[in-house]
């Protein structure tokens, strides 16, 4: 089966989404959809760009006109595309998300995939692929949840599979904007989320509901990755060998070694550059493994988030299950060959 994939809204995830998609060998990159030429559009279309020749869509009329007055090569709307494609990756807005489920995607019986910042009831299903692939088989509409969430269910989840969580307790300590975010600052604050638990908590029971989780959470001037400081009460006692065993069987977790230099979120960024990972992007979770310390039945650990691309793998995963392409394993590992995640 070869599956027609749309991605509507090309910034931070939607354009690696698109890049995503095209490496797949079971789906087609039908066409990109957007309302603006933003820079990174204008990039991935370019001779130059890893997206030159894919189609170009309006989100809307009004979008026409304006991608039209920018000068870009528009098709037409994506509108009249909707009875050629099986599925719409939509990375809008907040809001506009809601507006496009409503006027294109439910009328014209297309499904869609949302993101992290999506209202919670846009879609039933909260999709982690390595937490909950089976939810998606078959559903219309899903909501892949965010970064933040992404990673403590990757990471609480592998050690839940392997020995059993009680209960947990994480702090957050958040980017404030991404690095092309540069209206976001100068900043020189901490900002912390003021309601305990903050959001992640619940959005991760949303992924994982049997899990009793509480979040706390605080905003940092930086640009590149957030840090998770992680405790789990277990239900048995085990080594820290038996928790790294664990990360290390999990296919999109990365352990970090402090030792060997990497003992910063800037550290680990220039390791992704001199790996030649576009964009210097890490798609696992990035647990340091140093950190990992077990006392009695509780187990700690300290992981970073790299925020622009932890979800991207998960989109191409949710594809699959939503049209029952794959079982869980074979669609995590042709999705991290193809995107060079080990």
């Amino acid at each position: 089966m070869m599956v027609k994939v749309v991605v509507n809204g090309i910034g931070t995830i939607g354009k690696r989404v698109a890049e995503a998609v095209k490496k797949q060998e079971d789906m087609e990159l039908y066409g990109l959809s957007d309302v603006s030429a933003g820079q990174g559009l204008i990039t991935l279309l370019s001779p130059e760009g890893e997206l030159h020749g894919t189609d170009l869509y309006a989100s809307n009329r009004k979008g026409l006109e304006q991608l039209q007055e920018d000068e870009m090569h528009v098709e037409g709307l994506l509108e009249d595309q909707m009875d050629e494609v099986d599925i719409v990756v939509d990375a809008t807005p907040a809001g506009v998300d809601e507006m496009n489920k409503e006027n294109l995607y439910e009328p014209h019986d297309v499904k869609a995939i949302f993101q992290g910042g999506a209202a919670d009831d846009i879609a039933e299903v909260k999709f982690n692929a390595d937490a909950n692939y089976e939810k998606a088989r078959g559903e219309d509409f899903v909501k892949v949840v965010s970064c933040n969430t992404t990673s403590l269910s990757r990471t609480i989840n592998a050690v839940d599979e392997a020995f059993g969580v009680d209960e947990a307790v994480a702090s957050l300590v958040r980017r404030a904007g991404d690095i092309p975010q540069d209206g976001r600052g100068p900043v020189n604050s901490t900002i912390p989320v003021t309601d305990v638990p903050s959001h992640h908590g619940p959005d991760v029971q949303a992924v994982m509901p049997d899990l009793e989780i509480k979040t706390l959470a605080v905003k940092v001037p930086v640009t590149y990755g957030h840090v998770h400081m992680v405790n789990a009460e277990l239900e048995e006692d085990i080594s820290e060998e038996d928790v790294l065993e664990a990360f290390e069987n999990q296919p999109r977790v990365n352990l970090i070694e402090a030792d060997e230099g990497f003992d910063s979120t800037g550290k680990v960024h220039e390791k992704m550059r001199d790996l030649g990972r576009k964009r210097a992007d890490m798609q696992e979770a990035g647990v340091w493994k140093e950190t990992v310390t077990v006392d009695d039945e509780t187990v700690y650990w300290i992981h970073m988030v790299h925020q622009e691309s932890i979800v991207v793998p998960e989109n191409v995963d949710a594809i699959r299950s939503m049209f029952d392409m794959e079982d869980k394993e074979t669609s995590i590992a042709k999705t991290n060959k193809s995107m060079g995640i080990t």
